[in-house]
């Protein structure tokens, strides 16, 4: 039976961007990817089962939520941006090195806003553009109540909104919409031209540790369904929704106690180019009482194979299955005694959620357009179509004081010996793949971490530092990750270039 160093279980942004590390690495391992679909990038980062956000919570308000005494931290918010940063400095090193071609194939400049309205929300926003307007990667972040200077940014927002709605916003230009399906693609071209092999139609159906440490993987042909096996050094389970399924059936204890909670969801896209091109932002809301965070509603600029679209969404619901491509059993499958406890007392935790989703799941196009007209008071039913999102599967765990909880945001599971490594979870996902792959790295080889530090660090200048405790690294590392990813143009709108500045102040007095 065929042994290699490194196998990678899952054809997506995280396998895609661990293989590019371990290549630099060490260029003589043997890596291997197996996909369950004829195609790598299919599943979560196929750039229509995502919002494409590089998620640098810019304008994302739940990683900003607000303290019982009104307190706004910036904490989690610069937590976020600093992983993205590494992202960003990790693929405009792998730009200078060829290992990804134009990065205009995978990456546009696009603003990224908040908006709001009613008093309160008004007031919220307010006060966190105060909380972050001084810090260094949040640096040229603007704020405006002028409903002028509003439309000027975001021109579909304001036509058909009542004049006395007390209504603001904030913009950065900085922001970025990423196609994660055409940067795995490219990532993993670049890892086959080193030597590495991708396996698509390949159905992983267990794994076992060996008394050696040595993993076998059981493999399935999707087509043909011939089994076969082959022996790995290490393990990566980056199969998305699957990857719960598979650490369970690798018997490591560090997987007990895990569950998960299946979240589906719709978007509405216009491709109308008359209304696309009149808005290029990201423009985020407030996530409705009840909804998960990654069903917050925002108004999205998405560039796909060089053409441009507007998605608006997630509309959130409920489905069992793990996978977009997955089966109604999946929820199921993944119950074990040692996970069945936590998970239920997740859900009773949580049963507004539950209560939530399945209201969305009866939700009708009109009711649909209803969200669209808060953000877009004048869209029209007949510019937009329904297309269906991404699964997504949050994490239900252990607690010590309540029993269970469901977390948002992603988990990295790793065995003792550092054979094996999986992930679970969802957003910010694949805007935080870098410092996600860095982590395992450290955790899974320890003894030849430090001997990688130095290639690591041309990488990724900042890693082992933090950008926003130093103005000049970030505003230095800002402006060379966006000339290499060529992220310096001009997205101003005809709109807004239609706009005396003068007459509309970009800051609004507090």
């Amino acid at each position: 039976m065929k042994t290699i160093d490194v196998a990678l279980i899952g054809g997506g942004i995280m396998s895609a961007t661990l293989g590019a590390l371990l290549q630099r690495l060490e260029p003589e391992w043997s890596i291997e990817v197996f996909e369950r679909l004829s195609r790598v990038a299919e599943e979560s980062s196929n750039p229509w089962n995502n919002a494409g956000t590089g998620h640098a919570a810019l304008c994302e308000l739940n990683y900003t939520p607000e303290g019982p005494d009104g307190s706004i931290s910036p904490a989690k918010a610069i937590e976020i941006n600093e992983q993205f940063q590494v992202s960003r400095q990790l693929w405009a090193s792998f730009v200078e090195d060829g290992v990804l071609p134009d990065p205009t194939a995978f990456i546009s400049p696009t603003p990224h806003m908040s908006l709001v309205w009613g008093e309160a929300n008004v007031d919220y926003l307010r006060r966190r553009y105060e909380a972050l307007k001084d810090e260094p990667l949040f640096e040229g972040m603007e704020f405006s109540t002028d409903a002028a200077t509003i439309r000027a940014w975001a021109p579909l927002t304001i036509p058909g909104r009542r004049k006395d709605q007390p209504i603001a916003a904030t913009r950065i230009t900085s922001g970025t919409d990423v196609d994660f399906g055409a940067l795995s693609r490219a990532l993993f071209e670049g890892i086959q031209r080193g030597g590495a092999r991708i396996r698509t139609g390949k159905k992983v159906e267990g794994l076992k540790r060996g008394k050696d440490g040595i993993w076998t993987i059981r493999l399935r042909d999707e087509v043909g369904r011939t089994p076969s096996r082959i022996r790995a050094r290490f393990v990566f389970v980056g199969a998305g929704g699957g990857a719960l399924r598979l650490l369970q059936k690798s018997g490591i204890p560090e997987a007990h106690g895990y569950g998960g909670f299946p979240i589906t969801g719709e978007w509405l896209r216009c491709d109308d180019p008359a209304i696309v091109g009149r808005h290029d932002a990201k423009v985020y809301g407030k996530a409705s009482v009840g909804a998960p965070p990654m069903s917050v509603p925002h108004l999205d600029t998405r560039v796909v194979d060089g053409s441009t679209s507007l998605l608006f969404g997630p509309y959130a619901g409920f489905s069992p299955k793990y996978l977009k491509t997955g089966s109604n059993l999946d929820l199921f499958s993944t119950i074990r005694p040692h996970n069945l406890y936590p998970m239920v007392r997740a859900g009773l935790a949580n049963l507004g959620l539950v209560k939530y989703l399945f209201g969305e799941v009866l939700s009708t196009k009109a009711k649909q357009m209803e969200t669209l007209r808060e953000f877009m008071p004048n869209a029209r039913s007949d510019d937009w179509h329904l297309v269906k999102a991404g699964q997504r599967v949050q994490v239900m765990k252990k607690d010590a004081q309540k029993g269970g909880v469901l977390q948002f945001g992603t988990e990295i599971v790793t065995g003792a010996d550092g054979t094996i490594a999986g992930l679970l979870g969802a957003s910010p996902g694949a805007s935080t793949a870098a410092p996600i792959m860095l982590t395992i790295l450290e955790r899974c080889f320890p003894d030849r971490f430090h001997g990688w530090r130095g290639e690591i660090e041309r990488l990724v200048p900042s890693f082992g530092s933090r950008l926003n405790d130093d103005r000049d690294a970030a505003r230095a590392s800002l402006a060379r990750t966006a000339r290499v990813l060529g992220l310096d143009g001009d997205s101003t709108t005809a709109d807004e270039a239609a706009v005396d500045a003068s007459s509309t102040p970009a800051v609004t007095p507090a």
